[in-house]
Order: C-alpha cells, then sequence, then structure tokens
C-alpha cells in the first residue's frame, strides 16, 4: 500500500520545522540547502498543499505545516524509541498470559484467582472481560491463553475446551460502618431494615441470594441491581446499602473500602473456574493457577 509520500521526505521537514531555516537544517544534516529545498517542495507536491512560508530571514508553517509537524514529531518519536524497546525485549523476555473475564465473574476474585502468576519475572498480562460466549470463541482462536468465570463451558461439541475448578469461597453480607451497626446485632433479621444492593440475574450467585432470602423469610428493600462487583462494592462503600461479597475478600474489603462484614450467607457460594483449550502442551501460567488452585 503507498503511503502517498516519502518517509524521508518526512524527515527533512521535520529538520528544517525544528531549526526554522532552511540554511540551519542543511548544516544539521550536512547536506546543500538546495537538496534540502528540493526534498522539502517534493513532500509538498506529495501533500498537495504548502508547509513552510517565508518569514522574515526563516521559515514559519503554514496551517498544513503545522498539523504536519505534529504527525511527524509523533512519528519520529516512536522512530528514536524503537531501538531500545527492541534491545529491552531482546534481553528480558517477556511472558504473555491473555486472560478473558467473564461479566458475570466478581471482579473481586480476579487478583486472588491470578495470584500465583503475577510475581513471574517480565509478565505481560492481558486482560478483556466480555460476554462468555464471545471469551470461548477468542480461546479457541488462542486469542486467550484461559477464560476466567464463575460457571463451567456448556456443553458443546464443536468447542473442544475444558473446564477447571479454581474453588469456592461463600458469600457474606458487608456494609458501610453505619449500617453495619444497624443489622450486625440481629442478622439476619436485620436485614428487612436495611436497604439492599444485589448483583443481576446475570451471576450465578443471585439466584443463590434470593433463595437464601426467601428461606430466612426476608424481604428486604432492594435498592440497586449491578452487574459489576466493583461497581457494587463501590455503591456499598458509600452508603447505598449493603451488598454480598465473597468472604475471602473480606480483609481487602475492609483496607479498601472500609466495608464490614455484617454476617455469612450459610450455603450460599462462589464458584471459579479456568477454561483453556484442549491443547497437547497447555501454557505454563495456566499450569501453575491450575496447580495452586
Amino acid at each position: 500500500m503507498s503511503l502517498g509520500f516519502n518517509h524521508r521526505h518526512l524527515y527533512y521537514f521535520w529538520v528544517v520545522a525544528q531549526e526554522g531555516s532552511m540554511t540551519r537544517a542543511a548544516q544539521r544534516l550536512d547536506m546543500a540547502v538546495q537538496t534540502v529545498s528540493a526534498q522539502v517542495r517534493e513532500l509538498e507536491r506529495d501533500l498537495g498543499c504548502q508547509l513552510l512560508r517565508p518569514a522574515g530571514r526563516g521559515l514559519a508553517l503554514t496551517d498544513a505545516g503545522v498539523v504536519a509537524l505534529q504527525q511527524a514529531e509523533q512519528i519520529f518519536q516512536l522512530s528514536q524509541a524503537l531501538p531500545e524497546q527492541v534491545l529491552a525485549t531482546v534481553q528480558a523476555p517477556l511472558v504473555r498470559l491473555a486472560v478473558g473475564i467473564a461479566d458475570g465473574l466478581p471482579k473481586l476474585e480476579v487478583q486472588r484467582l491470578l495470584q500465583p502468576v503475577l510475581a513471574v519475572a517480565h509478565l505481560r498480562l492481558v486482560c478483556d472481560d466480555g460476554e462468555m460466549a464471545d471469551l470461548l470463541a477468542d480461546l479457541v482462536l488462542h486469542k486467550l491463553d484461559v477464560v476466567l468465570t464463575d460457571h463451567p463451558a456448556p456443553p458443546n461439541l464443536q468447542l473442544k475446551v475444558h473446564s477447571y475448578s479454581l474453588g469456592t469461597s461463600d458469600i457474606g453480607w458487608y456494609g458501610a460502618p453505619h449500617w453495619w451497626a444497624l443489622a450486625h446485632a440481629d442478622f439476619p433479621a436485620s436485614l428487612d431494615q436495611v436497604p439492599v444492593l444485589l448483583p443481576t440475574t446475570h451471576s450465578v450467585v443471585r439466584g443463590q441470594l434470593d433463595r437464601w432470602l426467601q428461606q430466612q423469610g426476608l424481604r428486604p428493600r432492594i435498592v440497586g441491581e449491578i452487574e459489576d462487583s466493583a461497581l457494587l462494592e463501590t455503591f456499598g462503600s458509600t452508603g447505598l446499602g449493603i451488598f454480598p461479597a465473597a468472604l475471602a475478600a473480606q480483609e481487602a474489603l475492609f483496607k479498601r473500602s472500609q466495608v464490614q462484614l455484617i454476617g455469612a450467607c450459610a450455603g450460599v457460594q462462589e464458584h471459579y473456574y479456568a477454561i483453556s483449550t484442549e491443547r497437547k502442551v497447555m501454557h505454563p501460567l495456566v499450569q501453575q493457577m491450575l496447580g495452586q488452585a
């Protein structure tokens, strides 16, 4: 594909624009003034517009020249950084792990699930979240190395993938200090007296929570249904309502958002899975995650 102009001509223009003079640019390039001038004119012909105009004893940029200079700055800054970045890659090879994160998986747990590999030297972690179907398609096409989710892959003979359990975590109710003081003493009956935030039905754990509330004879005032668990935590920490999250995240939640555990939600659990393709040779970091699950 033709770019419509010569990069060497662009480089000469870049130097002239920096120096503000054809003569000084020629001295810097160790070339004849006529040669530099001809190269810049050639660039102007290729682009179809004037880039420089006389200004006193020097040259000034036209409006088109200002735009051309801005683009040239980016191009040649990247060019100057290229050798250093390539050399750094050769000297310290990156270990790339591409992870898909299903929408339903609580983001609070993602870091914990990835913890076994986060300390690997020269790790380049690429995370992509989205719908399960889209992530599985990318997994099969080897765009992803593993998918983390809260439920196993659906049976599908065309998708040669395997689901591995990464464990479970019991669920508890958390709240900002004000709600904790009101709800902790008479838990779980107190849930009828405080506002409640829930994950949407998109989450596997939502059905378990609904059944648990029904079994307890509770009909709480639901003030929000939020799909993203990180957003659920954010709203909960500001006092909008109490919310469910993994008991395993209790310490992290307190440190991060100052929310406290009100009580455990007995019998309700989140399940975590890693899904990978059935390769003969599995990605070593995926193997490490499974080995330490």
